[in-house]
């Protein structure tokens, strides 16, 4: 199976529609299946007083709240028409996260056919009743959250109208970025096991090595941020890979994915090339003469594998020669 790479734009636009755009393009150049922005009223998802979450505070401006932070992160109706247009020009899904009902309803507008849930609406029923009522297809993130948790937002979302066979849900952790030591990367399989569902992985980890790992696990979808300079000013742009990273993520998981192969254990083509040369034959290891009773004194193993198979080293040993044998040769019956 082909592992859906979306490479996560979110809010490293910091509300310029230029490196918006640059951001498509990047992520098109990078081979990326889609590339993902975020949906939101400011107004609608944050309180003025809301604080700001601790990687937030350590990228942003001082003092700033989280509303005012994310306000000019906003991405309008026509731009969100501009970033669409431009990804079909360069061959790019556009897709979204949308965090309120109403930005649900415009990506349902925009045409977009399938879902991302964040992570912070996992345990919010009226927004998960409303993208359930929908029936599309739904990309869950489960950061912060436990099985239990999980579980309750499936029901829901199954409940409102979404089978739970079109929803996939991604193991995530929410820190930016992610020390290895609480990636957790197992979970994803529990997830798996436990609802029998397709999975993923978000990944906010430094570096592209355990994106590559989720893939080889199983994952279904790999989500990634990525920004055009890891030094511009943002909450994000920090835990984000840079151009080349992303490319070189990309190129990881297809050859992963070319690795994984079928699962059924036998030579390749290659391999089969090399048996005859690898393999060893039963050949004399001296002159045995018509007659002679092949012995471990007169029989020995040595490449190449052409002739008969070690395997049958009971069967040869106490059997006549049927003929003369130079050292070295290979032995017939």
């Amino acid at each position: 199976m082909k592992t859906l790479i979306i490479a996560e734009a979110g809010v490293n636009h910091n509300g310029d529609m230029d490196l918006a755009l640059q951001l498509i393009d990047v992520a098109a150049e990078a081979g990326a299946d889609l590339v993902k922005f975020q949906t939101f009223n400011a107004d609608r998802l944050v309180t003025t007083c809301a604080k700001k979450a601790e990687y937030q505070t350590q990228n942003t401006v001082d003092g700033e709240s989280q509303h005012e932070m994310i306000r000019h992160l906003e991405l309008t109706r026509d731009m969100h028409e501009v970033l669409i247009a431009h990804c079909k020009v360069r061959g790019i899904q556009f897709f979204s996260s949308s965090f309120d009902l109403e930005s649900i309803d415009l990506l349902v507008e925009l045409g977009l056919d399938c879902f991302k849930i964040p992570s912070g609406e996992i345990t919010n029923l009226p927004y998960l009743r409303r993208v359930g009522s929908f029936g599309k297809s739904v990309i869950l993130s489960t950061g912060m959250s436990t099985l239990t948790e999980i579980e309750a937002a499936l029901l829901i979302l199954e409940q409102a109208g979404t089978r739970r066979d079109s929803v996939t849900v991604l193991h995530c952790n929410t820190q930016y970025p992610t020390p290895m030591t609480d990636v957790n990367l197992r979970a994803m399989l529990t997830i798996r096991d436990t609802f029998g569902i397709a999975v993923g992985y978000s990944d906010h980890t430094l570096g592209i090595e355990v994106a590559i790992a989720a893939v080889a696990l199983g994952a279904a979808v790999i989500e990634k941020h990525f920004t055009l300079d890891r030094n511009l000013p943002g909450p994000d742009h920090k835990a984000s890979l840079e151009p080349d990273e992303l490319k070189a993520m990309v190129v990881a998981v297809r050859n992963i994915e070319k690795a994984l192969g079928n699962g059924i254990k036998q030579p390749s083509v290659g391999e089969e090339r090399n048996m005859p040369i690898v393999r060893k034959s039963l050949v004399a290891a001296c002159l045995i003469r018509a007659g002679d009773i092949f012995s471990e004194a007169n029989v020995m193993v040595k490449r190449p594998g052409t002739g008969l198979s070690p395997m049958r080293w009971d069967e040869v040993l106490g059997r006549k020669a049927p003929r003369d044998f130079a050292p070295d040769e290979l032995i017939e019956l």
